[in-house]
């Protein structure tokens, strides 16, 4: 008896050690975004004026000159058109290449087919630093630097090579269907528009949302191909050009900038726990 008591409270013990070791994390990580909420309301939006971590007062005019100003050093509204046509432009042209590229390594056997393969993950193994100044050079030449056409073909080009996740889930689709959908006479186009996609909807959702939160977010080739014009500009690199007096402007467009992600990730999250495990598992 004295020992299942024993037991017991040890049990209790390592789950309060869990707990609060949890909640510890929890507060390291939370932290961070509460102050930068919180100093997206300051008076004064200079970082400068803050006592210790906070702000000395508070008000929503922030917000309000966020979308209001029109000045080249806060245009936060052109800058956020900008960022959604090239997340979203990138987003469907990079899931359609993925989608293709995927199911073509899964479904056809062809000459070369392991070797590239191969390849694709040799080159995922290289940071994509190392390849900026060949970037910038082949997009200056094509006459697409400070454009931001140009960045929609960066990103969706370089989407296909992390298309394993994608063939790993249509590794798992029966070869039956695909056999019984060829006796009926269907030609590969059919089988891959009326068979593939309909049993691909959380696949394809999940690639669409991951091809459309880098472009959302990336600074790096932005800040390379879009030059002096800053009607050009996406939101990452109007933020970083904003000055210390503007902190508070520059924390409500960092909030903001991350609202569309979160509100997607939330409600697509079945669709993205269903794609991960679907491409992670073969039978």
């Amino acid at each position: 008896m004295k020992r299942s008591k024993g037991i017991r409270a040890k049990r209790m013990l390592d789950s309060a050690w869990s707990y609060l070791l949890l909640l510890a994390i929890a507060f390291v990580f939370f932290f961070p975004c509460f102050w930068l909420i919180l100093s997206s309301f300051s008076a004064t939006g200079s970082i400068y004026d803050y006592v210790g971590f906070f702000p000395k007062a508070y008000s929503s005019s922030t917000w309000i000159e966020l979308f209001t100003k029109r000045t080249p050093s806060c245009n936060y509204g052109i800058w956020l058109g900008n960022t959604l046509y090239v997340a979203v432009l990138s987003s469907i042209v990079s899931t359609i290449l993925v989608i293709l590229t995927a199911y073509t390594m899964s479904r056809f056997r062809f000459k070369s087919r392991k070797s590239m393969m191969q390849l694709t993950l040799l080159f995922g193994i290289f940071p994509n630093f190392m390849n900026m100044t060949a970037l910038f050079v082949i997009m200056t030449q094509l006459h697409l630097f400070n454009n931001l056409n140009g960045l929609i073909v960066l990103y969706s080009c370089s989407a296909p090579i992390g298309y394993l996740t994608q063939k790993g889930f249509f590794d798992t689709i029966p070869n039956s269907i695909y056999d019984a959908a060829r006796i009926d006479g269907a030609t590969n186009f059919q089988v891959f528009v009326k068979m593939t996609l309909p049993l691909s909807k959380a696949m394809i959702v999940y690639t669409a949302l991951t091809s459309f939160t880098f472009p959302w977010s990336d600074f790096i080739l932005p800040q390379m191909l879009l030059g002096g014009n800053k009607d050009n500009y996406t939101v990452a690199i109007g933020l970083n050009e904003m000055t210390d007096d503007m902190f508070s402007l520059f924390a409500a467009g960092s909030v903001f900038i991350a609202v569309p992600i979160v509100a997607l990730y939330f409600g697509l999250a079945k669709f993205l726990v269903n794609g991960v495990a679907a491409g992670a598992v073969k039978e």
